[in-house]
């Protein structure tokens, strides 16, 4: 089968939607027709999502808080975890747990990241991370 064919076929049937949408038949869909409710996602697809969305976070911290990268590899990780969870404008708004960290008050900066509405919302995931950034 002409794999390069038929795949083109698709999208131009089905369309490529890069958000979840409701198909004709009331699935929830995504991409060339992806079924969702029905099919779900692999494993593999599940990893890649994943590798893409921490690389995006990584850019995203890179962008808007170059000085990031000097910070150890643990605090490191607690922020793109952050930034994962939260989005980027979100993680901007913790300017007292940013400034701390810049500053290199990583107490300070724990408990910052632990007084906020989302310690609240992710309740051990905010205690495992501010862990990381305390103990770095």
């Amino acid at each position: 089968m002409d794999w390069a064919a038929i795949a083109a076929e698709l999208r131009r049937d089905e369309g490529v939607r890069l958000r979840p949408y409701r198909c004709t038949a009331g699935r929830l869909s995504i991409g060339v027709g992806r079924n969702l409710d029905d099919v779900g996602i692999s494993a593999a697809e599940a990893e890649l999502l994943l590798d893409n969305d921490i690389a995006r976070a990584a850019a995203d911290l890179d962008r808007a808080l170059p000085w990031w990268r000097g910070l150890s590899e643990a605090r490191q990780r607690a922020l793109v975890n952050m930034a994962f969870n939260l989005g980027l404008p979100r993680l901007l708004g913790f300017s007292a747990m940013l400034a701390a960290l810049r500053a290199g008050d990583y107490s300070r900066a724990a408990a910052e990241a632990l007084n906020s509405r989302w310690a609240g919302q992710v309740g051990a995931r905010a205690a495992r991370v501010a862990a990381m950034i305390r103990e770095g």
